[in-house]
């Protein structure tokens, strides 16, 4: 008989417990599901991948530059990071993580995707608050390469600018915050970001002060468990190129 569920495992952190978690669905055909558990919050299960992925793909289109040096905020179950090395012009990415229990499970291969991105050279993991860093541009996102600027940033932590993980992650979403961001790229780079939330005018708004002309894309995806569709939304902003001219995602 298969295991229908099982905890593969718990850790205490700042934030609250961690868990990871594999459970089988007989109504889907007993596949594999993984879930990160906060506490008594989801952050994330492999059955809802498809906005992670779109994160990748919203955020890199349009970039010009045929080597690409990316960042993500936030590894979870790592489809975000997987969907940018797909592309080809990915010629290194740094995926910021504040728990090292999540890193673990990825170089430990307790998550279907570890194995894909521990193997692939472009990819370096960084055991870090990835707010801090942002709020310092001379940090280039990691040891030993400091006042380094990249062509995107991927984000995916909190719920929403909103429906923080964290009350100190609320001044990131302001201009202040995302000014400092900025700076941590260079010209005609792109910041995207995951919401699980519709879109937000005010946010667009800071986003605004800072990117040029910032969209929200709402994304929808197929809902099995409820058997409906839902809907996250991926925000994308650019800087504009040295010209001045706008880029249009």
């Amino acid at each position: 008989m298969s295991i229908q569920f099982e905890e593969l495992d718990h850790r205490p952190t700042r934030l609250g417990d961690l868990s990871l978690r594999r459970r089988r669905i007989p109504s889907l055909g007993d596949i594999d599901v993984f879930e990160i558990k906060l506490g008594d919050a989801f952050l994330m299960s492999s059955l809802f991948t498809r906005v992670e992925i779109a994160l990748a793909e919203l955020g890199l289109a349009g970039l010009a530059s045929a080597e690409l040096d990316v960042v993500v905020g936030g590894l979870g179950l790592g489809c975000t990071a997987c969907a940018t090395l797909e592309n080809p012009a990915v010629r290194s990415l740094a995926v910021i993580e504040t728990m090292d229990a999540v890193i673990d499970w990825h170089v430990r291969g307790l998550l279907p995707l570890g194995a894909q991105l521990t193997s692939d050279p472009r990819c370096r993991f960084v055991n870090g608050d990835f707010f801090a860093l942002a709020d310092d541009p001379s940090t280039g996102f990691g040891p030993g390469q400091p006042g380094r600027r990249f062509d995107a940033v991927l984000l995916d932590i909190d719920h929403s600018p909103r429906n923080l993980l964290h009350a100190r992650h609320g001044a990131f979403y302001e201009p202040g915050g995302l000014r400092r961001l900025a700076e941590h790229l260079r010209p005609g780079g792109s910041f995207a970001l995951w919401s699980d939330d519709p879109p937000d005018d005010e946010f667009l708004k800071h986003l605004a002060a800072v990117f040029t002309e910032p969209k929200a894309r709402v994304v929808s995806f197929p809902n099995p468990l409820q058997g409906c569709e839902s809907a996250s939304t991926v925000y994308v902003g650019r800087l504009p190129k040295k010209d001045g001219s706008p880029f249009h995602p």
